[in-house]
């Protein structure tokens, strides 16, 4: 216990209980946390057939074009990034590359982030269990 020091008076406790501090009180994530992604699911049979390849491995825009069966890879991601995914669950990634006739490009490769693999895997857990009621 400490004591005061000489001369002093100690200090009188009141009868009224100090409020503790609330442990919880002011939550800053870590700087290194991922951030939450919620996915609201889909019956599109080529959102499906596209989040089966992403969940494969990470996948340029025209192996998502072949995987899904569409044209137009960037705007099924648009529609996936839109149920939630977002860009924080699935980004594009440009890789410096050369294409056919040897030019320099940067070709794009979408992939799940850790955040978007737990909120597609949750989706298909729900899924999963909805049906089997």
């Amino acid at each position: 216990m400490d004591r005061p020091p000489p001369g002093e008076r100690p200090k009188k406790k009141s009868g009224r209980r100090q409020a503790e501090p609330d442990l919880f009180e002011a939550v800053v994530p870590a700087a290194n946390s991922t951030t939450a992604v919620r996915f609201a699911g889909t019956d599109n049979p080529r959102y499906l057939r596209a989040l089966h390849a992403l969940l494969l491995r990470p996948v340029p825009r025209e192996h998502l074009d072949r995987a899904a069966g569409c044209s137009n890879g960037p705007d099924l991601v648009s529609n996936l990034r839109d149920l939630g995914l977002g860009p924080t669950g699935l980004p594009c990634t440009f890789i410096p590359d050369r294409d056919q006739d040897g030019k320099k490009i940067r070709r794009g490769v979408y992939h799940l982030t850790e955040a978007g693999r737990r909120a597609v895997n949750a989706w298909l857990r729900l899924r999963d269990r909805k049906a089997g009621e």
